[in-house]
């Protein structure tokens, strides 16, 4: 079975009266795609920004005439469309489409994440089952990458540990498997505690080392490591407590910093933190350092 997929080149401010005529034609779905590598950071909360330069992209049921869709879309607007074109998507089977591009990816020396339909690669390393693709983050975003690296060459053995901002509990769990003691996650989103919880049953973990809590519920002594991989304004606004929740001689990593944020954060901590070498990929941070006695 085939599919018609019509593409048209938008503005933002088309997108809503389009999408609600494309619907209305009988679309199966419609999906907006940057048209021009152009990133998105720190969108005000509650809005949903498209970037300068869309692509929507209209999926129809084969059989549908291409030149009546368009003809239809014309009167429904009153006028020209933007640049367009048609194409035709052969089916296939999506799932595994999907599944097939994604591998087992070492972090550092020991550290595995491995998805539920792989094998483990090294059975006698620290694999991590989690499946990439899934929301709260698995270790596919530079910035998760950057902190399982770090955790990796830490030594995290029976060590207290927290991951502040948890999502999917990857960090958490990274540093429990790892050897850490136990591990404190925090997440303002009570869906994401729910993933860390699933996550870390999926991988084994004695639930008593796992303590899940929403922020204004999180007991607030300090840990022997501490990782926060969110976004540089909390990372800035909330420093006081990030640097109270970590003891003298302990250690801390942050990230989810853009390049050009670097110096914010540094100059934010600097003061109680003997701090590493900035650790970049692909445009992300990574803050590191010791916590001063």
């Amino acid at each position: 079975m085939s599919w018609l997929q019509l593409r048209l080149a938008i503005q933002p401010d088309q997108a809503q009266e389009l999408e609600d005529a494309l619907l209305g034609l009988g679309a199966v779905s419609v999906t907006f795609m940057d048209a021009e590598d152009q990133p998105i950071f720190e969108p005000d909360l509650g809005t949903t920004p498209l970037w300068s330069n869309t692509h929507l992209l209209a999926l129809f049921e084969g059989d549908t005439s291409a030149d009546d869709l368009i003809s239809h879309l014309r009167l429904l607007r009153q006028g020209e469309l933007p640049d367009h074109q048609i194409e035709y998507v052969q089916d296939q089977d999506w799932e595994r489409s999907w599944m097939d591009n994604f591998q087992p990816m070492r972090f550092g020396d020991r550290l595995w994440i491995v998805p539920s339909w792989h094998d483990a690669p090294d059975p006698q390393a620290v694999n991590l089952l989690l499946d990439p693709g899934l929301a709260f983050g698995t270790g596919t975003h530079p910035t998760t990458a950057l902190c399982l690296e770090w955790l990796d060459a830490e030594p995290v053995v029976d060590r207290q540990v927290i991951d502040f901002g948890c999502g999917s509990g990857i960090l958490a769990i990274a540093a429990l498997l790892l050897g850490a003691s136990h591990a404190r996650g925090t997440d303002i989103d009570p869906q994401a505690l729910e993933a860390s919880r699933d996550n870390a049953g999926r991988n084994r973990i004695d639930p008593e080392r796992l303590s899940l809590f929403l922020p204004e519920a999180m007991p607030q002594q300090p840990a022997d490591v501490l990782l926060a991989n969110i976004l540089a304004g909390p990372l800035v606004a909330l420093s006081d407590q990030l640097i109270s929740l970590v003891k003298p001689g302990g250690r801390l990593a942050l990230s989810g910093i853009l390049a050009e944020q670097t110096d914010d954060v540094l100059q934010t901590y600097r003061a109680k933190f003997d701090l590493d070498p900035v650790a970049e990929r692909d445009g992300w941070i990574r803050v590191s350092g010791t916590r001063k006695r």
